[in-house]
């Protein structure tokens, strides 16, 4: 069965960084397409924040370019999101997302904070 799971969450001062990370499981990883969005509370849509096709190209909302990388492993089998310079508008719910044939597949999410 599809298996996605978050980790690398947590509370960074504003300006520091953070390293989130994906594992998938219960597919062939190096065959699709992966993403990384975000939910602030009280909003009802993820926000696309970045994804990265099998063959590695990326993809990044505005606000987070040049600051935040995204990247894969497909021997491990990981898709991991690199942030730097956090800002307080990046806290929010960060969640890996798959689209597997006709489904859609989220992990549980890990929170991202940051704060002074």
């Amino acid at each position: 069965q599809v298996q996605l799971v978050e980790s690398g969450g947590g509370l960074v001062q504003p300006g520091g960084s953070l390293r989130l990370s994906c594992a998938g499981s219960g597919f062939i990883f190096s065959r699709y397409d992966m993403g990384w969005y975000r939910q602030v509370p009280g909003e009802r849509e993820r926000e696309l924040v970045a994804s990265i096709t099998t063959d590695d190209r990326t993809n990044y909302v505005d606000s987070v370019k040049g600051r935040f990388t995204i990247s894969r492993d497909n021997v491990k089998k990981t898709v991991s999101l690199q942030m730097n310079s956090l800002k307080s508008e990046d806290t929010a719910a960060y969640y890996c997302r798959l689209v597997y044939g006709t489904m859609t597949y989220w992990g549980q999410g890990t929170q991202v904070t940051v704060s002074s």
